[in-house]
């Protein structure tokens, strides 16, 4: 079984600019975006059943952290979005001849290794989609697609429910899985609230980049 992960990582500049209106600075949202970035590369090397990592930037940054942790870089298209760019990685990973693709955010920190890997053994032998959403249980913040370009993803508002129906109309079956660490995305406020306080009881080694990045932030 060979399965390529796939992150789509826009420009850091813009990244995270709902967090301004929780008073962050552009160079505090640098830092986080940086923070996170490296601990879910960090996590997805640490996987036993991810063989290969490929990263889908324009992002000199998120380019450097990538190589820097052994990882593929793809090029993006700064004027395309998040779905597009999840496609360039996914038409790589059939390319190279993946049997499956793990598509995931790069601003989940506190994702598990050991939760993902439980993920890809639990797939099943026919065409599938895992979709694994937000807290909120609205968005797709990581999805396995078994084989590899089963579907097209479509993230965005509502893409949990959008991907289960995208996977019956080809004819894949599909099924939600959450999972506290990977439902911990960082797109406001509230959600950086929730991290914090998610971190405050885990372990230390559980997102150590993102954890110091917050702790410069000051208390929240």
């Amino acid at each position: 079984m060979s399965l390529v992960a796939v992150l789509p990582v826009k420009r850091f500049p813009s990244a995270k600019a709902r967090l301004a209106e929780g008073g962050l600075s552009s160079a505090q949202r640098l830092a986080l975006a940086t923070g996170m970035l490296s601990d879910v590369l960090a996590a997805l090397r640490r996987c036993e059943l991810v063989d290969d990592i490929v990263v889908v930037t324009s992002e000199p940054g998120a380019e450097a952290l990538a190589r820097g942790a052994g990882a593929q870089v793809l090029a993006d298209d700064p004027s395309e979005g998040h779905s597009e760019a999840a496609q360039r990685g996914i038409d790589w990973a059939v390319t190279d001849g993946a049997f499956h693709t793990l598509l995931i955010a790069g601003d989940i920190p506190a994702v598990n290794p050991a939760e993902i890997d439980s993920l890809i053994e639990s797939l099943a032998d026919e065409d599938e989609v895992v979709i694994i959403p937000d807290r909120h249980g609205s968005g797709t913040n990581a999805m396995i697609l078994s084989p590899a370009g089963v579907i097209s993803p479509s993230f965005g508002e509502g893409s949990c429910l959008r991907h289960q129906q995208i996977a019956a109309a080809a004819g894949a079956s599909s099924r939600v899985e959450t999972s506290f660490g990977i439902g911990l995305d960082v797109d406001t406020a509230d959600d950086l609230d929730a991290l914090s306080h998610a971190l405050e009881s885990a372990d230390r080694s559980v997102a150590p980049f993102t954890r110091s990045v917050i702790g410069r932030l000051g208390a929240r």
